[in-house]
């Protein structure tokens, strides 16, 4: 349940006593949507039918989202400013995906060499580029609607020679990106880390992404539970005190419950299993650290399996 209005008098204060790019709520209002696609993407199976992006005049790509990020773009590899909460949970990123991959059980056990990564919303590449580093990591492709960041991606990247043959930067939504031709030419790991939470209809959004995901492959993805808790620590103290996050960063009625992705994916879509989720905590000078729990008042990590096909 959203804090008080009372409350709103002191918020307001915090938030004119300090410069701001962008507007921003101060209090958490009820949601005026929900976490639900539009009827004919509802009734679509994940395939590539269902994502098309030549169909439909849907994008995931929101002008002021894109204008926020490109004014810390300069800053992205910075790992004492604005981007350096992502830096120090980067670790964690890679974290969730091993225990993923590790808790199938399937007999033959999925290959764990050779992985192609698609990571959207990449950013600068904090991620992209340290995928691209796994010796298991046959390819990564990494997209995002912003030349200005990913100027800073591609411009990094040619820092390490060894980065050229497996990491390739696309400025592109997902929507207007080509879904594989057949199943199998998707993706071990499509990643779509702090993403979602600024996007106005999730569940469409997740529906455009899923078709990547190659049969028996992993959708990752990390976001915010909306909970009165979340937006005490993400917007009033991690935005408006503590500064440790860019003001205008979140917005709290975007964010996304667990139990509203498991529901998404399990009952109202079909073929996908085994969904984990990890919560974690920012501990100021100790960085990321994973709580079980945490998920249901903060930040976490959730991962759900394309369910392979039968032979």
């Amino acid at each position: 349940m959203p804090p008080h209005t009372r409350a709103a008098p002191l918020l307001r204060c915090l938030r004119n006593s300090s410069r701001s790019t962008r507007p921003v709520r101060c209090v958490p209002t009820p949601l005026s949507r929900s976490f639900s696609a539009s009827p004919a993407s509802a009734s679509a199976p994940p395939s590539s039918s269902s994502s098309s992006s030549t169909n439909s005049a849907y994008t995931s790509v929101s002008p002021d989202e894109v204008s926020h990020f490109n004014a810390l773009a300069s800053s992205w590899w910075d790992p004492q400013g604005p981007s350096r909460i992502l830096h120090l949970m980067n670790p964690l990123r890679h974290d969730f995906i091993r225990s993923c991959r590790s808790s199938v059980l399937d007999e033959p056990p999925p290959p764990s060499t050779g992985l192609k990564y698609l990571d959207i919303g990449c950013g600068g590449g904090i991620f992209a580029e340290s995928a691209a580093r796994l010796p298991t990591t046959s390819s990564v492709t990494a997209i995002d609607p912003s030349s200005e960041v990913l100027s800073v991606a591609q411009a990094h990247a040619k820092r390490d020679p060894a980065l050229r043959s497996k990491l390739n930067y696309l400025n592109t939504s997902i929507e207007q990106l080509p879904v594989p031709s057949t199943p199998q030419e998707g993706y071990d790991i499509v990643s779509i880390f702090e993403v979602i939470e600024h996007v106005s209809n999730p569940a469409e959004f997740l529906d455009r992404c899923t078709p990547f995901v190659k049969p028996g492959g992993w959708l990752v993805l990390s976001t915010i539970a909306r909970t009165w808790m979340s937006w005490l620590t993400t917007n009033v103290i991690a935005e408006d005190l503590l500064r440790i996050v860019p003001r205008g960063t979140h917005d709290w009625r975007k964010y996304i419950n667990e139990e509203e992705l498991r529901g998404h994916f399990l009952q109202k879509r079909t073929g996908w299993a085994e969904p984990r989720c990890m919560g974690v905590i920012y501990v100021p000078g100790l960085g990321w650290k994973e709580v079980n729990g945490s998920e249901k008042v903060g930040n976490y990590f959730f991962g759900v399996r394309r369910i392979a096909e039968s032979t």
